[in-house]
């Protein structure tokens, strides 16, 4: 007997989101807090990639010609805006139910995605390199963080970016992003987020320089209740994002 080859998809997880994956769409249902989150990791999103690559952010189709992967795409909340900037996109999510959902919106909205119920180490496995990874809100739910983010690494292209988003493993973390976010606030079913499977900065910079990139940039986000919309912030015990680059 050979031992299965490890895999970064903890299927725990996979079912989970899949038992919910009618509700991508709804910015009121169970991924509302991904629709309210949308505006400012997008925004960041286009005004890095511009900066690196050397676009106007404010033209219409500012990544026509750059290749993006959205792992762990769900039902395609980023996917579809960078298809829309441009981009030639592959949405990937081992759950083939949020695949299906995923084509089906794309296709009722007219937008060109290259969806594929497909793990990390698939894509890997068969040379696929892109400009851009988008790897947002996915690292808190793999089975093997250091495997995901070496084997994504993989697939950045020389000069080339990867952006991860993500909540941090404080005790900050877990009373507003667990114990209120799914108890008091109800924005999250219970269950989303596991304490212990929250990802600190550091155990992302590791396995990222491991695989020979640089970190550029590293923010916080926060949720402004007055405003009801999330700002970027300095203070990243809580949600934050980590930009890294391989150099050209």
């Amino acid at each position: 007997m050979t031992n299965a080859s490890p895999t970064t998809i903890d299927q725990s997880e996979v079912d989970r989101f899949s038992a919910m994956a009618a509700e991508w769409w709804s910015p009121t249902g169970k991924f509302r807090p991904l629709h309210k989150f949308n505006p400012v990791r997008l925004s960041y999103i286009r005004d890095r990639v511009c900066a690196n690559f050397g676009r106007d952010p404010k033209s219409h189709r500012p990544f026509e010609g750059l290749r993006f992967l959205d792992i762990g795409c769900g039902g395609g909340l980023l996917s579809e805006p960078m298809a829309r900037m441009g981009a030639e996109v592959v949405g990937a999510d081992p759950s083939e139910k949020n695949i299906g959902i995923a084509q089906t919106h794309a296709r009722e909205s007219g937008v060109s995605v290259d969806y594929r119920a497909v793990s990390a180490e698939q894509l890997a496995e068969a040379g696929e390199t892109f400009d851009v990874i988008l790897n947002m809100e996915v690292v808190e739910h793999v089975a093997d963080v250091n495997l995901f983010i070496s084997t994504c690494t993989q697939m950045v292209r020389p000069g080339g970016l990867m952006f991860v988003a993500t909540i941090n493993r404080t005790f900050k973390a877990n009373a507003l992003a667990i114990f209120a976010a799914e108890n008091i606030l109800r924005w999250l079913p219970k269950g989303t987020h596991s304490y212990d499977k929250l990802v600190r900065p550091d155990e992302l910079e590791r396995p990222l320089s491991a695989g020979g990139l640089e970190i550029i940039d590293r923010t916080g986000v926060f949720y402004n209740v007055l405003q009801d919309r999330w700002n970027l912030s300095r203070d990243m015990d809580v949600n934050y994002m980590m930009l890294a680059k391989r150099p050209a």
